[in-house]
């Protein structure tokens, strides 16, 4: 099988699993359980959840208890591009090449579909430590936590909002980036980590080479709102200019981020390899985000 071939299958094995934590439309808060439904499953690579999955199974995780953890991850995931598409954020009407929530509920119901995302995600998460109610399962949940709030996403995302239109450092740039787009990462390949009891220090290295694939992340996707087009990357492109903001690409030009993309991954993968551990595919998924065109 195909590395192609198997991200498909591992897609589609990840969606069948989100499916089956969504909530049920029912009821006279029906309107915003279908606005969840619709955000979380309007597409997108599942990445997060995948790099929870392959984590976990690379320290030789085996059970059932990621799923609701990486269920809860895409969840967080979804909900910051809810709020992210929202008049008063960036004010997008297309996301993955389909009408945002906002665009398609109104304002107010994108506002509670994104906190209905964010509070259902930690009554998913919960339910793990109801199954297995150990130390690392409650690690995994707070990790969860912090990564999403305050010193993790959010923090970035706040530090975004406030530099618009005004000319950054690129230490204030880098540290947008390492929360705001690596915690949602570093959480998910954490968790899986901790879930299949890794050590210490192998947790520390994973966090490393998570914060590392984030920021490549990000850069390569500052790449392509410069490169590419609406059709092939599935939202507005020239983005960031129209909300003047500085990027890695305003910043360093378009030649630097493209090199410090491939430096970046570079260093991931090879303490990434450092690992007693091995997983093929998660190394090939690594390597993808690379050269990712949408």
């Amino acid at each position: 099988m195909s590395f192609k071939e198997e991200l498909q299958k591992k897609t589609e094995e990840i969606e069948e699993i989100l499916k089956s934590y969504l909530p049920r439309e029912e009821g006279f808060q029906k309107t915003v359980l279908e606005a969840m439904n619709y955000s979380v499953l309007a597409g997108g690579k599942r990445l997060r959840p995948m790099l929870m999955q392959e984590t976990y199974r690379m320290f030789g995780g085996t059970g059932k208890i990621v799923e609701p953890f990486m269920a809860a991850m895409e969840m967080i995931h979804t909900y910051s591009l809810v709020h992210d598409d929202l008049p008063a954020m960036d004010n997008d009407e297309y996301r993955r090449g389909k009408k945002t929530t906002h665009a398609v509920y109104g304002e107010a119901m994108g506002i509670l579909a994104g906190d209905a995302l964010l509070n259902f995600a930690f009554e998913t998460a919960a339910k793990a430590l109801e199954k297995q109610p150990e130390a690392h399962t409650a690690r995994a949940l707070g990790i969860l936590a912090r990564k999403g709030g305050i010193y993790g996403m959010i923090g970035g995302q706040t530090v975004d909002v406030e530099s618009e239109g005004q000319p950054l450092s690129r230490e204030k740039l880098d540290f947008i980036y390492r929360l705001k787009t690596s915690a949602l990462i570093e959480s998910s390949m954490t968790i899986g980590a901790v879930l299949a009891g890794a050590g210490e220090e192998e947790i520390r290295c994973i966090e490393q080479v998570a914060g590392d694939v984030g920021l490549a992340f990000q850069i390569q996707d500052d790449i392509l709102d410069v490169t590419s087009t609406l059709e092939v990357l599935g939202k507005p492109i020239h983005s960031d200019d129209k909300n003047q903001k500085t990027t890695y690409v305003t910043l360093e030009g378009l030649d630097k981020a493209k090199r410090d993309v491939e430096e970046i991954s570079a260093r991931a993968l090879k303490n990434l390899s450092s690992l007693k551990f091995r997983n093929v595919f998660l190394e090939e998924l690594i390597r993808m985000l690379i050269t990712r065109e949408k």
